[in-house]
C-alpha cells in the first residue's frame, strides 16, 4: 500500500487527519490501483487519483512483436511478459510464451531462452508448437558447443533434447533437422573422447585410453570416429600384452573398413609382433564388431 504526506496549515487540523486515518479501514482494493499519490490542492479543491488503464492484451503483444522486429529484444521480451502476468491462463499468454522463447533465442541469451522453454513445455505439453519450443531449446544447447577441447555438456543436452523432441513428436517438421544435428552432436562428442583417450595414451595409462576408446564404440559408433577408436584399441591392448584384443579390434577394423588406411596401421602394428588380425568370438569387441556390420 502506497504511504501518502499530507501537509496542513496548524496542528490542530494535522492531529484531527492523524485520528481519521488511524480509525479509517484499509481498501486494499482500490489502493493498489492508484499509481500516483494524494495531493494537496489550493481552494479547498478535492484529492484527485489517476488510474491506469489496462492495456489490452493484443495490443501487448504487438507491441511485442513490433519491438522483436526492431530487433529491440529486451522490450519485445518485456512486453511479452507482461502479457503473460496481466493476463494468465489466457490464450494470449501461451501465445507471448511462445515469444518469449523466440525473443531470447534470437537475442541470444541462450539460457534464458530454455528457461522459457522449460515453462511452456510444463505448462502446454499438448499444444501444437510444443515440437518448435523443443526444437529451440535443443538449438539453444547445440549453439553453444565448444571445441573439442572443452567441456562438451551442451553438446550432451542437445543430444537429450534433440532425442526426446523425436521421441515423442516423431511425425514433427523438425524431425529431420534435429536428427542432423544429433549425429554432430554424436560426432562432436566421440572427437572429445578421442582427444581424451590420445592424452591417456600418450601417458602410457593404457586401461584409462582403453576406456574412452570403448565409449565411442559403445555409444559413438555411427560416427567418424570408429575407425581410428579400433586401431588405438588394437595400439594400447598391444602395448599391455593383451594380444587377443588387440588382434580382435584389427580384425574388426578389418572386416568394416578394408580399405581404410587405419586398418594398415593396425594390420603393420600388429606383423611387428609377429601377430596377425583374428576375430576372437569371446571378446567384447567381437559383441561390438557384429553391431558395426549391422550399419
Amino acid at each position: 500500500m502506497s504511504v501518502f504526506a499530507a501537509s496542513f496549515r496548524s496542528s490542530a487540523m494535522l492531529a484531527a487527519a492523524a485520528l481519521a486515518l488511524a480509525i479509517a479501514p484499509a481498501r486494499a482494493d482500490i489502493m493498489d490501483t492508484i499509481t500516483s499519490g494524494f495531493g494537496l490542492l489550493g481552494g479547498g479543491e478535492k484529492y484527485k487519483t489517476e488510474i491506469t488503464p489496462d492495456i489490452p492484451a493484443d495490443d501487448l503483444y504487438n507491441q511485442g512483436l513490433a519491438r522483436l522486429k526492431a530487433k529491440d529484444y529486451e522490450k519485445a521480451a518485456k512486453r511479452f511478459g507482461e502479457v503473460e502476468k496481466n493476463y494468465p491462463s489466457s490464450e494470449w499468454s501461451r501465445k507471448a510464451l511462445l515469444m518469449t522463447v523466440f525473443t531470447q533465442y534470437e537475442k541470444p541469451a541462450y539460457d534464458e531462452a530454455v528457461q522459457a522453454a522449460q515453462r511452456y513445455i510444463g505448462l502446454y505439453p499438448n499444444s501444437p508448437d510444443t515440437p518448435y519450443v523443443f526444437y529451440l531449446a535443443g538449438m539453444s544447447y547445440y549453439n553453444q558447443v565448444p571445441d573439442v577441447m572443452r567441456d562438451q555438456s551442451s553438446a550432451e543436452k542437445a543430444l537429450q533434447i534433440f532425442s526426446e523432441l523425436i521421441q515423442k513428436y516423431p511425425k514433427s517438421e523438425y524431425v529431420a533437422d534435429a536428427k542432423y544435428k544429433m549425429g554432430v552432436a554424436r560426432d562432436q562428442l566421440a572427437a572429445k573422447e578421442m582427444q581424451v583417450g590420445r592424452f591417456y595414451l600418450t601417458r602410457k595409462n593404457y586401461p584409462a585410453a582403453i576406456n574412452r576408446f570403448h565409449d565411442v564404440l559403445g555409444k559413438y559408433q555411427t560416427t567418424r570416429h570408429t575407425e581410428e577408436a579400433l586401431y588405438r584399441l588394437t595400439e594400447a591392448y598391444l602395448a599391455m600384452g593383451v594380444t587377443n584384443e588387440a588382434q580382435t579390434a584389427a580384425a574388426i577394423l578389418g572386416h568394416n573398413y578394408p580399405d581404410s588406411q587405419w586398418y594398415k596401421d593396425a594390420h603393420a602394428l600388429l606383423k611387428t609382433g609377429g601377430l596377425e588380425p583374428h576375430e576372437y568370438s569371446d571378446s567384447w569387441l567381437s559383441k561390438v564388431g557384429k553391431t558395426l556390420h549391422a550399419i
